[in-house]
């Protein structure tokens, strides 16, 4: 099923699966405030609907993101951030898995767009960078801190300091990437790893995915006590039940996100 939150951003429901694609080709996927608040809403929808599980966003020809669209800065344009912060998705991203499938360029915001999402596939020639410094400004979309969270502190300085860019290989070196695919084929791969997910239960995933997110503002005795409240959604659920009665009765579980 197809719907549409705005013109800038498209979803697409495929069973489970919700795709959001960036869809402003001629600007590289480039985010102005309409954008924002459209992704901010479409993401709205992956949390609010039980029967959607997990959610992939791309960018439409043959880019990603190529960041803010300074364009529209430089006109001055007004910008609100939505209650999700910067592009819809940087502060609170859902609390459903979302997968980026990566063409072309994930740059500036567009590469803080990867690091607010749970998994990455990049097809071989995508290129990841943060090259705010080169214009005099600062990654504030979660880059600078998020970054040397997931690799190697040096490798995060040289991103944050050189502005240059690095190819699909590089990043999954160093466990940025999930999977590389060629070039042209990231959505079918990111679907292939979305749909890899759908034998568990979708509770389950969702509450797994806000444990590992919020984990990395708690220590060891906060983890065990602040990772419950979440965990009990699940165990409560009608999946958990459904779950245990497809094992103790041989066949696949029918999940129903609730």
């Amino acid at each position: 099923m197809n719907t549409e939150t705005s013109e800038r951003i498209l979803t697409e429901e495929r069973g489970p699966i919700l795709i959001v694609t960036i869809n402003r080709p001629e600007a590289r996927n480039a985010f102005d405030d309409e954008s924002s608040h459209a992704m901010s809403a479409a993401l709205d929808v992956l949390d609010g609907k039980d029967e959607l599980f997990v959610g992939i966003i791309t960018g439409a020809g043959g880019n990603f993101s190529a960041g803010a669209d300074l364009k529209a800065a430089a006109r001055g344009e007004r910008r609100e951030r939505p209650h999700r912060g910067g592009f819809g998705i940087m502060k609170r991203p859902p609390r459903k898995p979302v997968i980026a499938a990566v063409e072309g360029y994930a740059v500036g915001g567009g590469m803080e767009m990867c690091l607010a999402c749970d998994l990455i596939v990049a097809a071989r020639d995508a290129k990841f960078g943060l090259p705010e410094v080169r214009h005099n400004v600062v990654a504030i979309g979660g880059g600078l801190f998020r970054l040397p969270q997931r690799i190697p502190y040096h490798i995060a300085m040289e991103f944050a300091l050189s502005g240059a860019f690095k190819d699909a290989e590089f990043m999954e070196r160093y466990g940025f990437v999930n999977r590389i695919a060629e070039p042209g084929q990231a959505l079918d791969a990111a679907l292939e790893l979305a749909n890899s997910l759908l034998v568990n239960g979708p509770t389950a995933l969702a509450a797994s995915k806000e444990i590992i997110w919020q984990s990395a503002n708690w220590d060891d005795d906060e983890g065990w006590e602040k990772q419950m409240p979440i965990a009990q959604k699940a165990l409560d659920a009608e999946d958990r039940r459904e779950g245990l009665k497809a094992f103790a009765e041989k066949r696949k579980p029918v999940w129903k996100g609730r």
